[in-house]
């Protein structure tokens, strides 16, 4: 595996496919004279100019992660994001990811290559020559425009086939192209760390699935399997027999049963149960969209006055009450004779009716307006609702938030948002999915209490300041000191201080601290392994993969029913994606269920029963 980039994002993608899948990695990063990195915007390009100017033409190699040349090759270990990778990975310093740079970090013999660039222009510049050095490559490209992103895709993928000539050679490697937002794919961690406070989550089919750790049942009580019992835990007593064995990875149901004292491993949906916000159907919900709260209280209380009226109108004159809410209207609109010769009460009533009907014609205009939409402006957000609690808090509407946000809504999760920009992209999707919106620096004292953080399950700070998600946290906790929050901070070394910071001074809160590049890696590296791979749970010192396969063409799968077809510690068939009006994954298939050669299987696996049953070649171990 390959991968290039200047950013930590990088070095967590090559951590990852190194430590959780096991692979060979080559890291390619710009050389140790940008070790100060200019802004994010352009970086990359501006960089590669910098260097350019400072070495010749030519590529060199230099030991130890020489800088003479423009390809440096060194290892090492230390800390993510911004010194060497960690132990076991190779590593390059290279000007800019040019052919030069792709022969010596040896592409063309490589399964797969990540461009995780800042700059689109330097991702899609490198794809492209990667793809013609080697068609056979899986691509894996980190874009923002995600239109473009879909244009490339397409032309990448076409231009792998052509020089294949729709085959793979038999490799079973296959040469797909996938471009990924760090926006798309961190999205669903920042959620389920709001929801359950872990990010490491499997997105399939629509649902959030989660690996949680059960200790032992007690004797006589059945534990929760969950969707599914993944792994038996290492023997709590490591001096007795047995003590020293690792976890024992899709046990078979005599394991399960066999398994004494040993805690277990589950598959579960991350789902959310408490109060939700009002799904908007039924008739006053309808009302409510066309006026504001203060105009549909200024319509109810003209409509008791003339109601007050007509009943008036009626005990002082005995006539028909119908006759009498005649009457009231036609003095509310003018439009009758003035009550000359009448009664003193009926004259009182007719000057009362007159005034009434004066006030009620701003108010119809205003109506008139609102519903036309002449007044819908910022200040048409939704405010939080009274005794809305148990919701989610969501600080800021960018890139990430308005995707964190549409992604909390999907679960069903009451959600108020805090945004300073009246302008902000993500207002648009708030008021579309009607969501209350406090707007206001949310430095600034008051805002978060608007916000109703007093009563909220989870506050999420994603704006793009780091010193600005801190001070929010730390302002939430003094309010409410047991408060669930998640921070997004750009530097893996600073989320990793404040997060030790925080637990030691709230051990009983939940806080997690999460960068982007932590929670965007190991989306990329499944894409790395290949489209089939959803993702991956590490189990103690081993790792759980999880693919979507098609059925036809396994011979180990084909014609078989889901029992025959599980094989203890190599692979288990979860679930089968049901097509139709309404797509989504089948988590209850029976074991005699017989796989069907169109069918497609969710699928849990080691990595060496994965290589197996997609006829690779073993390159590491179980």
């Amino acid at each position: 595996m390959v991968v290039c980039g200047d950013d930590g994002l990088a070095h967590r993608l090559a951590a990852e496919l190194r430590h959780v899948y096991g692979e060979q990695v080559t890291l390619v990063v710009p050389a140790s004279e940008r070790s100060v990195r200019p802004p994010v915007v352009g970086r990359a390009r501006a960089a590669s100019a910098l260097l350019d100017r400072m070495v010749t033409a030519a590529v060199g190699l230099t030991g130890n992660g020489g800088t003479g040349g423009g390809v440096g090759v060194g290892s090492g270990s230390g800390g993510d994001g911004g010194g060497e990778p960690p132990g076991g990975i190779r590593m390059l310093e290279a000007a800019e990811p040019n052919e030069s740079a792709f022969a010596v970090a040896g592409v063309e013999r490589a399964h797969a290559l990540a461009l995780v660039y800042d700059d689109d222009e330097t991702n899609i510049r490198a794809a492209l020559t990667a793809r013609r050095l080697n068609p056979r490559l899986r691509l894996v490209l980190r874009l923002y425009n995600r239109r473009l992103g879909q244009h490339i895709e397409e032309l990448l993928d076409q231009a792998a086939a052509l020089a294949s000539g729709g085959s793979d050679g038999g490799s079973g490697f296959d040469a797909s192209t996938t471009v990924l937002s760090d926006a798309d794919t961190a999205a669903p961690a920042l959620a389920a760390t709001a929801l359950t406070g872990t990010s490491k989550v499997l997105q399939t089919g629509g649902l959030l699935l989660r690996a949680v750790e059960r200790p032992a049942a007690r004797t006589g009580v059945s534990a929760d399997p969950g969707l599914a019992t993944l792994a038996l835990l290492s023997p709590t007593d490591s001096a007795g027999p047995g003590g020293d064995q690792g976890p024992t990875l899709l046990p078979d149901a005599a394991a399960v049963r066999d398994g004494g004292d040993r805690g277990t491993v589950v598959l579960e949906q991350v789902a959310y149960t408490g109060p939700s916000l009002p799904d908007g159907r039924g008739v006053v919900p309808w009302f409510a969209s066309l006026f504001s709260r203060r105009l549909r209280w200024s319509l109810a209380g003209m409509v008791g006055c003339v109601v007050a009226l007509a009943v008036a109108l009626w005990l002082v004159t005995g006539i028909h009450p119908l006759r009498a809410f005649y009457l009231t209207l036609l003095d509310l609109f003018a439009i009758d004779d003035p009550a000359i010769g009448e009664s003193v009460g009926r004259q009182i009533l007719q000057l009362l009716s007159g005034l009434v009907g004066l006030l009620i014609l701003p108010v119809l205009l205003a109506a008139v307006l609102e519903v036309l939409g002449t007044f819908r402006t910022v200040s048409s957000l939704r405010r939080p609702p009274r005794g809305l609690s148990r919701h989610v808090v969501l600080l800021g509407l960018g890139k990430i938030g308005t995707r964190v946000l549409t992604r909390l809504r999907e679960l069903n999760i009451p959600v108020v948002c805090v945004e300073s920009d009246p302008e902000a992209r993500g207002l648009a999707t708030a008021r579309r999915l009607r969501v209350p919106v406090v707007l206001g620096d949310v430095t600034q004292e008051g805002v978060l209490e608007a916000a109703k953080i007093h009563r909220a399950h989870a506050l999420l700070a994603v704006t793009s300041a780091d010193t600005t998600n801190l001070e929010a946290v730390l302002y939430a906790r003094a309010v409410r000191p047991d408060l669930r929050v998640v921070l997004r901070l750009y530097d893996d070394d600073f989320a990793t201080a404040v997060y030790r910071t925080l637990r030691a001074a709230h051990p009983l809160a939940s806080t997690r601290s999460r960068s982007v590049s932590h929670l965007a890696a190991p989306a990329f590296a499944g894409a790395m392994m290949g489209r089939q791979i959803l993702g991956a749970f590490p189990v103690e010192r081993r790792v759980l993969l999880f693919a979507a396969v098609d059925v036809g063409g396994h011979p180990q799968l084909e014609g078989k029913t889901v029992g025959e077809a599980f094989r203890a510690g190599s692979w288990r068939v979860l679930a089968r994606e049901e097509s139709g009006d309404a797509p989504g994954l089948a988590w209850d298939l029976p074991d005699t269920y017989v796989l069907q050669p169109s069918d497609r299987v969710v699928l849990a696996a080691t990595r060496r029963g994965l290589a197996e049953l997609l006829g690779r070649r073993g390159r590491t171990g179980a």
